[in-house]
C-alpha cells in the first residue's frame, strides 16, 4: 500500500519501499510506462516535484520521499456532459469504473453525438466540480453490458493504456451460448478482420488481426440448450467474442449478426468483472458487476 494524498491540482506519494533507489526518469518511463509525449510535458512544465523542489529526473529516489505531480489542472471535456442515470462501481481520482446499461454506446461515433456513456461519466465527473477529459480505456459494443473503465486525467489514461496492452488489465465476460458446449476450457486462436460483405460484421480472416480468447464452460441449461460461459481476452479486437464463438459454432444467444437465435433482444454478453493493479497506490482494484436482470437465472458467479 503507497501512501498518498491530494492538494489541490497536486497528487503527493510518499515513496514506498519497492520505489527506493529508482530515479523519477525510470519510475515514469519504466515501472508507470507513461508515454514519451506525457513523461515530456510534465518534465518541461515543471509538473513534478520532489521533497517540494523540481524533481532531478535522473537522480535516485528514497523510501519515504515525496513525489508530487500535477495531474489534476482543469481540461476541457471532448464531450458535451449529459445527464444520465449510471452506477459507478469504482471511483478514486485516477479511475472510474461504470456499469455500462445495454443499448448504449461507449462514446459518439461522430461530433455532436449525445446518449453514449462518454456524455454521461463528462456529467459525472462536472457534478462534482471539476472539469475534466475523463476518456474510456477499452471499449464494450452497445448491446454489451458491464465493466467498463474511464481515467480521469491524461497521466491515468497513458499509463491504463500501456496496462491494457500488456494484458494487465484483466476482463472476464459472462456470456450463454447456443449448443451445449463439452470443452470444459479452451482458447480460441484466430485471426479477425472485416467481412467485406457487410458494413459492420466481422469475420475470422487468414489476413485479419490476431485475436486470442480463452474460454470455461460452466453450466448446460437441457431445456434452452444454452452453456453459460466465462471469457478472458488477451486481444481486443471488435466483436472478438462474438465472432470467435460464432466461428466455433456456438454463437451468443440473441446475437442475430453472428448467427444467434433472438431468445434474448439482444447479445447474451456481460463484463462481469475488471481486475488491475493500481499504478499509483499499488492496490488490486478487483470489481465485480452482477448480471442484468435477463440474464441472471443463466449467469452465476465464478
Amino acid at each position: 500500500m503507497v501512501t498518498a494524498k491530494v492538494k489541490g491540482e497536486w497528487y503527493e506519494i510518499t515513496i514506498p519501499e519497492q520505489w527506493n533507489q529508482v530515479s523519477v526518469d525510470h519510475l515514469f518511463r519504466n515501472i508507470w510506462q507513461a508515454s514519451k509525449k506525457q513523461i515530456h510535458f510534465m518534465r518541461m512544465e515543471k509538473h513534478v516535484l520532489m521533497n517540494g523542489e523540481i524533481a532531478q529526473w535522473e537522480k535516485p529516489i528514497q523510501t519515504g520521499d515525496l513525489l508530487m505531480m500535477k495531474v489534476f489542472g482543469e481540461e476541457a471535456s471532448e464531450v458535451l456532459p449529459e445527464y444520465m442515470p449510471i452506477e459507478v462501481l469504482f471511483e478514486d481520482e485516477h479511475f472510474i469504473i461504470f456499469n455500462k446499461p445495454a443499448g448504449m454506446d461507449t462514446h459518439p461515433n461522430e461530433p455532436g453525438q449525445k446518449n453514449t456513456l462518454a456524455n454521461a461519466a463528462a456529467f459525472h465527473v462536472l457534478s462534482q466540480g471539476v472539469q475534466r477529459n475523463v476518456r474510456h480505456i477499452h471499449r464494450l459494443d452497445q448491446d454489451t453490458s458491464g465493466c467498463i473503465l474511464f481515467a480521469k486525467h491524461p497521466l491515468a489514461g497513458v499509463i491504463a493504456d500501456k496496462l491494457l496492452e500488456e494484458r494487465k488489465i484483466k476482463r472476464t465476460y459472462s456470456a450463454l451460448v447456443h449448443g451445449h458446449l463439452r470443452k470444459k476450457s479452451g482458447t480460441i486462436h484466430e485471426p479477425i478482420g472485416r467481412d467485406r460483405h457487410h458494413p459492420t460484421r466481422r469475420r475470422v480472416s487468414p489476413k485479419g488481426q490476431d485475436a486470442i480468447t480463452h474460454f470455461s464452460a460452466f453450466q448446460f441449461f437441457e431445456k434452452e440448450k444454452l452453456t453459460f460461459i466465462q471469457c478472458q481476452l488477451d486481444t481486443g479486437r471488435t466483436h472478438q467474442i462474438r465472432v470467435h464463438l460464432s466461428h466455433i459454432k456456438h454463437p451468443l444467444a440473441g446475437d442475430t449478426l453472428y448467427g444467434g437465435k433472438p431468445i434474448f433482444s439482444r447479445q447474451a454478453l456481460h463484463a462481469a468483472r475488471l481486475t488491475f493493479t493500481h499504478p499509483f497506490t499499488l492496490e488490486k482494484v478487483d470489481v465485480t458487476c452482477p448480471p442484468p436482470k435477463e440474464f441472471s437465472a443463466y449467469m452465476k458467479d465464478h
